[in-house]
């Protein structure tokens, strides 16, 4: 075990002893279940049939997507596994002690960034409950406060669902632990129902499924799909980084590939299928296509039946946030100074952020623009997994000196240029795509770059993470030599 004297560890940077892994497949399945049930998996279908997808088409989509971001979540949670340490301290051991900063940062401002809209979303879910029974009654669009843009009230609401996951990162990884192992069940219950409701709502299910498909050639389909699966991995390409934080608790290397294989697909192929069909039904029921839930809820007309379902929507919004959005950064802010920084402050920065930025005029301004940013930072985080990969398992062969991770004069101390020249050099040929499709000029006379880049921009992840790992190998091979200590 490192000293704990260490400018580079504090107690929750520290690998976590065997004895207290405890983690069995159940914690990791019930942990992606938390994730994956929330408003944006039961959206997704709507952007991939709004590109033209028939409804088995969008599933399917949605399946290969995430088998295959699977893979590196697998390989990533080996390291945490393995020595019981978090993201930012495995990242190190190819970027360096202080270059891991680069690699940690990245991943935690895309963390806060998602934390402010999750929590906007639970606190209208709060907001629809409270007007619902009654016990406020405004108008939003006339009751807003100027410089806030929205109302007190809607501000109330928020803070209040802001305040809980305050509680939570207070009471620490324990406490998270015991909310997805407890939410797991009752989430999956809940989108089973809402299928059911559909299913019993129309008089013949065979109207659920009237999609079709807008492409008239093999090959228009196979452009929207390509770049479609691409976004489907961006979206959990965060995770694929810092599932380590997740996986240096699990019992067994079995137990996180069990746990990540079982439920990952499939409750995201699930709940994505879960989303066509109640939208069908909308369709029959109420003549137009309700994608959102929460307007669908509203509907449904019975208070008890808006508030329940609105209970079920803050629990998947909290369980979903507090997960994926609210411990990478920590841990990531941790490791900037983790004298100054533990787990539980750098869980409180990231709750100041997702407030600072006002979540809710960053969700006005990007609307459906949020699914073209997916493509946007998997062209950066996908890099980040292909040097990571190559490194443990390529170079050190998944031997590391669990000392020399906390000692900046060690082997891993600095900043490992190879690293820094491998990550920049695969995100430069996805830059070009991206100021594309960030200026909204892909495919016109107006684009800044030839449309050659929009091509491998549609690939953003696939090419980042293969150049990466592949660059990276070139770069160190014969010069790294895998260190003899096991953890």
């Amino acid at each position: 075990m490192p000293a704990m004297h260490g400018s580079l560890i504090n107690p929750d940077l520290a690998p976590v002893p065997p004895e207290k892994r405890d983690w069995s497949a159940w914690n990791i399945a019930a942990l992606w279940i938390g994730m994956a049930v929330c408003i944006p998996t039961y959206m997704l279908a709507a952007g991939l049939i709004g590109q033209g997808m028939n409804w088995w088409q969008a599933v399917l989509t949605v399946m290969l997507g995430n088998v295959i971001v699977l893979i590196p979540m697998i390989l990533n949670g080996h390291g945490g596994t393995k020595y019981g340490i978090p993201f930012p301290v495995l990242a190190r051991a190819s970027f360096g002690t202080t270059g891991a900063h680069i690699p940690a940062i990245a991943r935690s401002l895309v963390a806060c960034g998602w934390f402010g809209i999750q929590t906007w979303i639970g606190g209208a879910a709060i907001y629809a409950i409270v007007t619902t029974l009654g016990w406020i009654s405004e108008d939003p669009e006339t009751a807003r406060i100027g410089f806030l843009g929205i109302t007190g009230w809607q501000f109330a609401c928020f803070v209040a669902f802001w305040l809980v996951h305050v509680v939570i990162v207070i009471r620490g990884i324990t406490s998270i632990k015991w909310l997805e192992a407890w939410a797991a069940p009752f989430l999956i219950a809940a989108g089973l129902a809402l299928l059911v409701w559909a299913i019993v709502s129309v008089d013949h299910p065979g109207q659920l499924f009237k999609s079709e498909s807008e492409f008239t050639s093999n090959g228009q389909f196979w452009r929207v799909f390509v770049t479609q699966l691409t976004a489907m991995v961006g979206f959990w390409a965060t995770l694929s980084l810092n599932i380590p934080d997740f996986t240096r608790y699990t019992k067994s290397q079995k137990s996180q590939i069990i746990g990540q294989v079982v439920s990952l697909p499939p409750t995201m192929t699930l709940f994505c299928f879960i989303g066509i069909i109640v939208t069908g039904a909308t369709v029959v029921l109420y003549g137009e296509a309700i994608w959102d839930p929460v307007q669908l809820v509203a509907r449904m007309g019975s208070k008890t039946v808006v508030v329940i379902s609105m209970i079920a929507l803050l629990l998947a919004t909290l369980s979903t946030n507090i997960a994926a959005n609210v411990v990478s950064p920590a841990n990531g802010f941790s490791n900037l100074a983790p004298r100054l920084i533990g787990f539980r402050a750098g869980g409180l920065i990231t709750c100041v952020i997702g407030v600072v930025i006002m979540p809710w005029r960053l969700m006005e301004d990007l609307g459906a623009y949020i699914f073209t940013w997916l493509i946007g930072y998997s062209a950066l985080l996908g890099p980040i997994a292909g040097i990571m990969i190559c490194d443990y398992f390529l170079v050190r062969r998944t031997r590391l000196d669990v000392e020399a991770l906390y000692d900046p004069e060690g082997e891993y101390g600095g900043v490992k240029w190879r690293a820094v020249v491998a990550l920049v050099l695969a995100v430069l040929p996805n830059l070009p795509g991206f100021i594309n499709a960030a200026t909204n000029t892909a495919g016109t006379d107006r684009a800044v770059f030839p449309a050659i880049f929009d091509t491998i921009y549609g690939y953003a992840w696939f090419v980042g993470l293969l150049l990466a790992g592949c660059l990276y190998f070139v770069l160190t091979v014969g010069r790294a030599r895998p260190a003899a200590t096991e953890g």
